[in-house]
């Protein structure tokens, strides 16, 4: 895995051994930020369920302002804070090692709200929609906020839309998706 763009291109990135982690490819971390790149410069990103930390360091090498990575397995946030001193980003980064809502709810009233927000969470267990029902009425997001999930392919986010969110698009890969959603109103 490496950076494949940006001030840290080509730098080598370590990941937790084991399956605990599960990184996205290069191929589909390239897909995914040719789609954002007219968006990265200069943003607040936020990187829940952050693995080795290859999404938000590519965010930064980019041009993202700065990065909050949420990771609760101590080996991955590890490697996060590792990939980060290889790419000298360190300066522009936040680590939190704890579950998503805790992290959440300890920024809350104490960040900027976020111009996009990447989860990428275990798949099949629902913790998105934990995240995303904090999120509902949380400051750290508005209605300009992107939130890219990435999940198994056919996940059901009926009720993330019942929650007030809108799918903007779904980028679909051979194994996974990428939802794409913005804040909306909530439905009755």
């Amino acid at each position: 895995m490496r950076v494949i763009a940006g001030k840290a291109r080509r730098t080598n990135l370590v990941t937790p051994e084991g399956k605990n982690t599960r990184p996205t490819s290069d191929r589909i971390k390239e897909t995914l930020f040719n789609m954002l790149q007219q968006e990265l410069y200069d943003v607040r990103f936020l990187d829940i369920f952050s693995g080795s930390g290859g999404i938000s360091i590519e965010a930064l090498s980019r041009g993202a302002s700065h990065a909050v990575f949420v990771e609760k397995n101590q080996k991955a946030a590890d490697c996060i804070r590792e990939n980060l001193k290889r790419t000298h980003l360190e300066e522009d980064a936040t680590v939190m090692v704890c579950d998503a809502v805790t992290a959440l709810k300890r920024m809350e009233g104490k960040q900027e709200t976020f111009h996009i927000v990447f989860m990428d969470p275990p798949y099949n267990q629902g913790l998105e929609l934990e995240a995303l029902k904090y999120l509902e009425t949380s400051s750290l997001i508005d209605h300009s906020t992107l939130i890219i999930v990435e999940a198994s392919l056919g996940t059901d986010m009926s009720a993330a839309v019942q929650m007030g969110y809108q799918i903007q698009k779904v980028k679909t890969y051979k194994t996974n998706e990428h939802i794409f959603l913005t804040k909306g109103e909530r439905s009755s």
